[in-house]
């Protein structure tokens, strides 16, 4: 693939000709906020806040820089007036979306924003009232995971990501990954007595492994099984057993083998 050269805030940069625009920031140190991206995800545009301005080398005006494909001589700008006040609106309708979410404060306050001006009325303890729609949930269980277990649904204000007629979900491999990517840590799961519930996507449940040394709960069968599947060099003495006893495994079995080499 060729090398092009960007030019971002009037510093040049050579990257590789459609690299994403907020790929080269991010890796060469400028500060452009997102809440829909996520670097092993295809792009997305959901959440604006990485709007750039593009001066030249392409069509001018304001776009998602996740979304903008480096060529030759493009040059955007990432702190215009506009893109400011764009940015600002944006957290602020965030911030009324879902108030009590700490990483979303944090990246409001970084951009200068610490209250909205925004009121809703809001369903108490309902995972969707704090749900921003950035869709990172969806796409890493479509996309990386390949589970397709919840989607969009609705329209307009009535858009939610839920499971298919909301219902509990049996192709849930529990693997927790729409928690971990999800910005607003609205995503609620919970392990009690060998069952992994995943209480956001219609108390989906999914049975825990037991390890066969300790007896210890570890992961779900079915991430285990998938594991097992995609790893076929893995060995057999390692199979439905937990990290900590996996652990003192390799301890015990190196601790042999240098004894071995002393004698």
């Amino acid at each position: 693939m060729s090398t092009v050269t960007v030019i971002i805030d009037k510093k040049k940069y050579r990257t590789e000709q459609g690299e994403m625009i907020l790929r080269v920031a991010r890796r060469e140190g400028i500060d452009i906020p997102a809440l829909c991206y996520h670097e092993g995800l295809s792009p997305f545009g959901a959440c604006r806040l990485c709007m750039v301005e593009v001066v030249a080398g392409g069509r001018p005006g304001i776009t998602t820089s996740c979304t903008l494909a480096a060529t030759d001589g493009l040059e955007v700008k990432t702190a215009t007036d506009g893109v400011v006040k764009i940015r600002r609106g944006l957290l602020e309708l965030y911030l009324a979306q879902a108030p009590d979410a700490p990483s979303l404060r944090q990246l409001a306050a970084q951009h200068g924003v610490t209250h909205s001006r925004f009121v809703r009325e809001r369903q108490k303890d309902a995972p969707e009232e704090k749900c921003v729609l950035c869709g990172l949930c969806v796409r890493v269980c479509n996309e990386a995971v390949g589970a397709g277990v919840i989607n969009f649904t609705g329209r307009g204000p009535e858009t939610k990501v839920t499971t298919p007629y909301r219902e509990p979900s049996n192709a849930c491999i529990g693997c927790t990954a729409c928690a971990q990517v999800c910005p607003t840590e609205v995503i609620q799961i919970a392990d009690v007595r060998g069952i992994r519930s995943v209480i956001t996507w219609s108390d989906t449940k999914v049975a825990l492994k037991q390890c066969r040394i300790c007896g210890r709960t570890m992961e779900p069968e079915p991430l285990v099984q998938e594991v097992h599947r995609k790893i076929i060099d893995l060995s057999e003495e390692f199979k439905d057993v937990c990290i900590k006893c996996r652990q003192r495994y390799r301890t015990v079995k190196l601790h042999h083998m240098d004894m071995a080499k002393t004698k």
